[in-house]
């Protein structure tokens, strides 16, 4: 019979991680006498990222003997003592390739449901000194798992596990870790992973994702959408091409857009609406090479590219697409990428922009109107005025052909020839207050494109009609928001570049934060060299498990070390164990 060797517990503490500060709760140490196990905790435990550890469905973290001595022996360590996984209960027993998802214990007077296998991140690696470690835990098949308290009480080393009753489907934790981490997906088997019950939500909607890209038969989308959504469809052409400039329009007297041709007029590669080009330009002889991504807001399916471009105060690369490019001129281009797309539905859209924000938005509502779509569709936009108000009779239009379209127009500085009714709906700007009394139903999608400040008021007001987060789209100018779970807060500086003397190798390309540095063997991966550059940056693990720091991969070749569990596309990148093999450009 299995036994519950040690409780461990402890409260989260800030402690000091590659120069930064990190909260977290991974240090346990074991308790005696009995203690009380309730709904979210053991008393005297605590986690520090509530996102990615504890509350109902991971309150109890559980490890066993055999995984410690199997650690002891292949990390060569004798220092290893209960607690040191971060685990609540450390068992005899229990294996994860015996123990299944649904199973149900008895420990003392308290009842327990195993509900999923541990998620592994870098507090574990800090915890035993040891970066490999989350990898590890993955690849050699000893997660660990999470167990529901069901019934709350008394527990004490030294107690007896009974199990009371096994759980549907008879699905390992180390089979339920490797369906998510590892190859092959078996449809089948993500069915089978969704019949139980007791599996957490957030591992239920990572097998819904991965399930949808089966059924879907998207060959070309090669991610693992259980895990990261950032890929997208393989991109239509590797690296850049040449496009020929084939229209110049002015919108605005800040926007002007360029319709970019292929320089054989052949037929373009069809981008659904939302996606963003990437392109790179030299703006002068002698000049180094810059990269910027710009929406598309032409029509999808159409003969050319339209890209629309702001230009920006001592903004070189804008600047140089007002004033220097003609019809005729050559611009490289990626192909386009981007997972800010119009997804197929029957219920109401809401399109929400501010400014040159409307660029993917208009692409959208373009598509709506060519496909006749019954679709309520809410068409809210923010200017300045009628002068800087984008794309407004060319939008004016495209409603025109919905037979259920709504508009609202706010201009924060109108002037004294616009026109309140016709012009505009309204003077100021869209707020959280204006959007919730819509009376928009839950199920509405909506897509979001502006500053950070206008999504998220925009988001509130959404929110605070009811409408499911999840169906809550946007799309931000610049660099995308970071994720650091558990550093404590810092101030955050804008992209430079990296402290020291320029490195030596390729150059790396940070599209979206306009910056470029040569590599440099100092980094151990891209994750760091864009941590010294203060690019925002998206990751958890670090050694390619969880590919939360999957990135898009506009150009050229990278090299993993470690390997990944699960290697990527080759228009990813998995940046946190990655370095380049050539110029690169990444979407950060």
């Amino acid at each position: 019979m299995a036994k519950l060797l040690s409780v461990n517990v402890g409260l989260p503490k800030d402690v000091t991680w590659r120069d930064q500060t990190v909260h977290t709760g991974v240090w346990k140490t074991p308790v005696t006498g009995p203690r009380t196990v309730r709904r979210l905790n053991i008393d005297g435990d605590g986690q520090g990222d509530l996102a990615g550890h504890g509350g109902e469905v991971r309150a109890v973290l559980v490890y066993q003997l055999a995984s410690y001595r199997y650690w002891q022996e292949f990390l060569d360590r004798d220092d290893l003592a209960y607690g040191h996984f971060g685990e609540n209960f450390t068992v005899d027993g229990l294996a994860d390739d015996e123990v299944c998802i649904g199973d149900r214990y008895r420990i003392g007077t308290a009842v327990f449901e195993v509900t999923q296998p541990r998620v592994t991140c870098y507090r574990v690696g800090i915890r035993l000194g040891e970066p490999r470690m989350p990898a590890l835990l993955v690849s050699h098949e000893r997660p660990g798992f999470y167990l529901r308290v069901l019934i709350e009480g008394e527990v004490q080393a030294g107690q007896d596990i009974v199990k009371i009753s096994d759980g549907p489907e008879r699905m390992t934790v180390a089979e339920v870790d490797a369906l998510l981490y590892r190859p092959p997906h078996l449809p089948d088997r993500l069915e089978q992973a969704l019949r139980i019950p007791a599996l957490s939500p957030g591992w239920q909607h990572s097998f819904r994702a991965m399930l949808h890209q089966a059924e879907s038969g998207d060959g070309a989308r090669e991610a693992n959408a259980g895990l990261n959504q950032v890929a997208a469809p393989q991109p239509a052409w590797e690296g850049f091409r040449p496009l020929r400039v084939h229209r110049i329009d002015e919108e605005t007297s800040s926007i002007r857009s360029l319709w970019l041709a292929s320089q054989d007029d052949a037929a373009l590669p069809i981008a659904p609406p939302g996606q963003y080009l990437t392109v790179r330009i030299t703006p002068g002889i002698g000049a180094q090479p810059m990269v910027r991504s710009y929406s598309l807001s032409g029509q999808p399916g159409a003969d050319c590219y339209r890209i629309s471009v702001k230009r920006e105060d001592r903004g070189l690369a804008s600047t140089w697409l007002h004033t220097d490019v003609q019809v005729g001129d050559s611009i490289e281009a990626a192909a386009p990428r981007g997972v800010f797309t119009l997804q197929p539905g029957a219920g109401t859209v809401v399109l929400a922009s501010a400014g040159v924000g409307a660029t993917p938005l208009l692409a959208m509502l373009r598509a709506l109107a060519d496909a006749g779509s019954p679709r309520p569709v809410w068409w809210l936009h923010g200017a300045r005025n009628h002068r800087l108000h984008v794309f407004a009779r060319e939008a004016g239009e495209l409603l025109a052909q919905l037979r259920h379209s709504h508009s609202r127009i706010y201009y924060s500085r109108p002037e004294s020839g616009d026109i309140l009714g016709c012009d505009y709906t309204a003077r100021g700007r869209l707020t959280a207050d204006a959007v919730a009394g819509l009376g928009l139903p839950a199920d509405t999608d909506a897509y979001l494109c502006g500053p950070a400040g206008f999504l998220s008021e925009v988001t509130d007001g959404l929110l605070r009609q009811g409408v499911t987060p999840q169906n809550i789209h946007t799309e931000i100018f610049g660099s995308g928001p970071a994720l650091n779970p558990g550093l404590v807060p810092s101030e955050r500086r804008a992209p430079h570049p990296p402290p020291g003397p320029p490195g030596t190798g390729p150059a790396v390309r940070f599209a979206r934060s306009g910056l470029a540095a040569a590599w440099s063997d100092r980094y151990g991966s891209l994750l760091e060299l864009a941590e010294a550059c203060d690019v925002p940056v998206r990751w958890s693990c670090r050694t390619g498990v969880c590919r939360t720091c999957e990135t898009a991969l506009i150009d050229g070749h990278v090299s993993y070390s470690p390997d990944p569990v699960e290697e990527p596309p080759s228009s990813t990148a998995l940046i946190c164990c990655s370095k380049p093999e050539q110029e690169i450009t990444l979407d950060l």
